[in-house]
């Protein structure tokens, strides 16, 4: 065998060994969301996975194994927590009994953009941290607001008083100090909770579900209050699988990046939930004038008075001024 040719081989057996390496070294993370893969909502989730795996490939997989029927939403934190799962993106709500303080995410009216110029992501970050959870990022969809929805006829607030609504416990405060009684339940359980009576209305967004609601929904009240984002955790040790310079370019990648373009991305699914509510008949209760500002600035400080029942003085300050102030 001549020189050049054993160079040749030992450089194509060299080549080899380095992608068998870089192979062996891609890590891959187990992820849960708490929708479905195919609800319109999980459009964020979907545009992250995609585009991490992309991005990374060779480095870093998510593996994205489903919802609801992989794990009960409200089990997702925990399960991070402990390792049984490496990742979910679950609503800030559905572990607030762990981490009280990440309802406030939603209890805003700001973009993911004015959010992310704070330091509100690097203090959630320790929060978690201390309740032995990674706070990758935010799944945004600042765009997206919520509703409430109604079978029977009402004209205004007064008719709210004393009636059943669904809520997730994030609005359940706003929903009490409208005088109704809020009853916290999953998504997948609305429709058949008002098909029989046990509830008369529920707080949601307007996104992927309308047109199957049309025998059980007639009216909705606006404006539309919050704003909408997810939180992807990771449990720590799973997190520190990766090399420290990935995982600095993963996080940094989603919230300087990617997080800002998926909050930008819900036009054209926000304008089709409007649609399918044109289409199925429900008709709007506008609110306008001292009621509309009454109602907004219920829903604020309703929440974040709450809030403050659980959260740390200080801690509360600092991120009601980073998301309401």
């Amino acid at each position: 065998m001549t020189k050049q040719l054993l160079f040749k081989s030992l450089l194509s057996l060299s080549l080899i060994g380095a992608a068998t390496v870089a192979h062996a070294e891609e890590v891959t993370l187990n992820a849960v969301s708490f929708t479905p893969k195919t609800a319109v909502v999980s459009h964020g989730f979907k545009e992250f996975v995609t585009a991490i795996n992309e991005k990374f490939d060779g480095e870093l997989e998510i593996n994205w194994r489903g919802g609801p029927e992989v794990m009960p939403p409200f089990r997702l934190a925990d399960a991070v927590r402990n390792g049984s799962i490496d990742m979910a993106l679950t609503s800030p709500s559905y572990y607030s009994g762990l981490v009280p303080s990440a309802t406030a995410s939603n209890l805003s009216f700001k973009t993911y953009e004015e959010i992310a110029e704070t330091d509100y992501l690097e203090r959630m970050t320790q929060v978690h941290a201390e309740r032995g959870l990674h706070l990758l990022g935010e799944i945004p969809a600042s765009p997206v607001k919520f509703f409430l929805f109604f079978k029977d006829e009402v004209t205004g607030l007064d008719d709210l008083e004393g009636k059943r609504i669904r809520v997730f416990p994030t609005i359940l405060p706003f929903v009490e100090s409208l005088g109704a009684e809020p009853l916290v339940m999953p998504m997948g359980e609305i429709y058949t909770a008002m098909e029989r009576g046990v509830i008369d209305g529920f707080a949601q967004s307007n996104l992927g579900w309308v047109d199957q609601f049309e025998d059980v929904v007639n009216y909705y009240i606006t404006p539309p209050y919050y704003r909408a984002g997810f939180s992807v955790l990771v449990n720590p040790d799973a997190w520190s699988e990766l090399p420290e310079e990935l995982r600095g370019r993963v996080q940094t990648y989603l919230r300087e990046e990617l997080a800002s373009e998926i909050d930008q991305s819900w036009d054209e699914i926000i304008a089709t939930g409007y649609q399918q509510m044109e289409d199925a008949g429900f008709q709007e209760v506008k609110l306008t004038g001292d009621a509309a500002d009454e109602y907004l600035n219920t829903a604020i400080e309703a929440a974040w008075q709450h809030l403050a029942e659980d959260v740390d003085p200080e801690l509360h300050a600092e991120l009601k001024a980073m998301l309401v102030d």
